[in-house]
């Protein structure tokens, strides 16, 4: 199975990161990532829960459960050991040295991100893509459109307080994060799919 680094660029919006993952725990991928990308999104989490209106308290009790709980459905995902490379690529932005040395240790194929001017190709290991999340989405969506869909139906039964069909979800991630692709993919997919029992 072939790993891909997560950014925080592609992480930190709910629903992308619901799907992305989702699409890992029916074995399309396996998601990688270091501790410095986990206290960003802590961050940034706790930063968009408190734009928000959330009180400071609840918001940061939300961000730390929401790396408890990536940290727990994907226990060997993090990353460690990469620090020696930090710094060694010479990226415009050095604060993203930690994403490309996380790929490099983890045996990544891709890295996704939506930040790609931070990633020029001629700074990353040949070996290594650089992607955004759309066009992850549907390179692995593509792989197996069934187990994909069943993300979206995975998803769709999680969500209690504002329950969404996987039609929805699927329309949703076209409109809000460009996934077009992946909607062409799965709406046939799920048009003949039977809800899983």
């Amino acid at each position: 199975m072939f790993a891909s680094v997560l950014d925080t660029s592609v992480l930190w919006p709910s629903l992308q990161r619901d799907f992305l993952l989702s699409m890992a725990i029916e074995g399309l991928y396996r998601p990688l990532w270091s501790s410095a990308i986990l206290g960003e999104l802590r961050r940034h989490e706790r930063l968009k829960l408190l734009a928000r209106g959330v009180d400071e308290g609840a918001a940061h009790e939300a961000a730390n459960y929401l790396i408890e709980q990536m940290t727990g459905a994907f226990d060997d995902a993090l990353v460690e050991g990469w620090e020696p490379l930090d710094g060694v690529y010479r990226l415009p932005d050095p604060d993203d040295e930690h994403v490309v040395a996380a790929a490099v240790v983890g045996g990544a194929g891709v890295i996704v991100t939506e930040n790609l001017s931070d990633f020029p190709p001629a700074k990353i290991p040949g070996i290594i893509q650089v992607l955004p999340a759309r066009d992850f989405a549907a390179n692995t969506a593509d792989v197996d459109p069934e187990r994909a869909a069943l993300a979206l139906h995975a998803i769709s039964s999680r969500r209690v307080r504002a329950s969404q069909t996987p039609h929805e979800l699927l329309d949703l991630l076209a409109i809000r994060y460009g996934m077009t692709d992946v909607r062409d993919i799965l709406k046939p997919v799920l048009d003949e799919m039977q809800p899983p029992a």
